[in-house]
């Protein structure tokens, strides 16, 4: 007999200001709601680190790694079912990073296109990918964000 599956669609929306506040995306801190290149005009190597460093977190942000184990601990959690969600392209990619049990620095290496759908398929511990189908539907209302952390 099979243990019960859970499958996880990730929808990527389309890009507005609406979507970067949603709860299924990083906590950026101080950089919240600015552009990469203007805290990058401000302080280059906390940029630096950010883009290189999984453990570092911007000013009351959330590292890389803190977002993987977000994901993680969410997609870890979830009850056997179909579970469809609209999730920021950063948090795609830290679920996918957890999934396949890859280190954390490959986040910057994954890609997430808007209006993509990613699915995860099996149970915590053993998880399947399928990337870029058609997104389809919207994500289910009633769908809960993860917690975040501290």
């Amino acid at each position: 007999m099979n243990p019960p599956v859970v499958r996880v669609h990730l929808v990527t929306p389309a890009i507005d200001e609406g979507m970067r506040k949603h709860r299924f995306g990083p906590e950026y801190g101080a950089w919240a709601g600015r552009t990469l290149d203007e805290v990058a005009a401000e302080d280059p190597e906390a940029v630096r680190r950010w883009l290189t460093d999984p453990e570092y977190a911007p000013p009351g942000g959330e590292s890389v790694a803190a977002l993987v184990a977000r994901a993680g601990a969410w997609l870890d959690g979830l009850a056997p079912g179909t579970h469809r969600i609209e999730a920021d392209q950063a948090f795609v990619r830290a679920a996918v990073v957890h999934a396949l049990a890859l280190p954390a620095g490959t986040f910057w290496r994954l890609d997430a296109k808007p209006r993509t759908l990613t699915e995860l398929s099996g149970r915590a511990g053993r998880w399947n990918l399928r990337l870029g189908g058609p997104c389809g539907e919207a994500a289910d209302p009633g769908q809960q964000p993860p917690d975040t952390p501290g």
